[in-house]
C-alpha cells in the first residue's frame, strides 16, 4: 500500500509566489510593448513612405532619435508577443475561434518586427561610421527579400490580428467594452496615420490606444484568481 505524499506547505507557497510573479511579468509586458512602439513611431526621424535617400538624410540629422528607435524596438520585440498571448487567456474560453485567428496573425506579425528593424540598424550604423549617404541608400534599396516578406507579415498580422483580438475580448466581457473597442480601432487608425495621413501624432494616439486597451486587459488578468482563465 503506497502512502500519499503531500508537498510541504512552504513548497506549495513558493509555487504560488512563482505563479504570481509570472502573472505580474506578463501583465507588465501587455501595455509596455505597444507603449514602446507608440513612442518609437513618434520619435522616428523619417516617416510614412519616405524614399531611401530621405530616410538616410533624416536619420543622419537625428542620430539620438534613431538610436532611441532601436532601443524601443528591442523592448517591443521582447514584450509584444508575450503580451498578446497573455491577453488571449482572457478571451479563449468565450471566443476560441476569434482568439485563435488573432494569435495566428498577430504573433507572426510581431515576431517579424525584428526583421524590419534591420533598416533602422543600417541607418544608425552607417551614420555613426560616416558611410557615404548614397551607399547607405543603395543598401536600403537592395535588402534581402526576407525583409520585404517580414514587412508584409507584420502589417497584415498586427493590424488584422489586433482587430480580431479586440473583438474576442469584447465577446469575453472580461474587460470594459470601451477598452475592447479601443483595441479594435487602434491599429486601423495606425494604418491610416502611416499610409494616408503621414501623421506621427495620430500614430502616437493609435498605438497609445493599443497600450491603454492592453493595460485594461492586464488589470482584468490580475483580478482573476489563479487558474480561472
Amino acid at each position: 500500500m503506497t502512502a500519499r505524499v503531500q508537498a510541504p506547505a512552504d513548497v506549495r507557497a513558493t509555487a504560488t509566489v512563482h505563479r504570481s510573479r509570472a502573472d505580474w511579468l506578463l501583465a507588465v509586458a501587455m501595455p509596455v510593448g505597444p507603449a514602446a512602439v507608440a513612442v518609437l513611431r513618434y520619435v522616428l526621424p523619417y516617416y510614412g513612405l519616405d524614399g531611401s535617400s530621405e530616410m538616410v538624410a533624416e536619420a543622419a540629422q537625428q542620430p539620438g532619435s534613431q538610436s532611441a528607435v532601436l532601443w524601443l524596438g528591442f523592448v517591443a520585440v521582447l514584450t509584444l508577443v508575450p503580451g498578446v498571448i497573455a491577453a488571449a487567456r482572457l478571451s479563449r474560453a468565450a471566443a476560441p475561434r476569434l482568439t485563435g485567428g488573432a494569435l495566428a496573425l498577430v504573433v507572426p506579425g510581431y515576431l517579424s518586427l525584428g526583421g524590419i528593424l534591420y533598416s533602422d540598424q543600417v541607418l544608425w550604423s552607417a551614420a555613426h561610421a560616416g558611410v557615404d549617404p548614397g551607399v547607405t541608400a543603395a543598401m536600403l534599396d537592395n535588402v534581402h527579400p526576407s525583409v520585404d516578406i517580414a514587412i508584409g507579415v507584420f502589417v497584415v498580422g498586427h493590424v488584422v490580428g489586433t482587430v480580431l483580438l479586440g473583438l474576442a475580448l469584447l465577446k469575453s466581457r472580461r474587460m470594459p467594452a470601451w477598452s475592447g473597442w479601443a483595441l479594435v480601432v487602434s491599429q486601423p487608425l495606425h494604418f491610416v496615420a502611416t499610409v494616408i495621413l503621414g501623421s506621427p501624432t495620430v500614430d502616437l494616439v493609435a498605438w497609445s490606444l493599443t497600450a491603454l486597451a492592453m493595460a485594461m486587459a492586464a488589470l482584468a488578468l490580475l483580478r482573476d484568481p489563479p487558474g480561472s482563465d
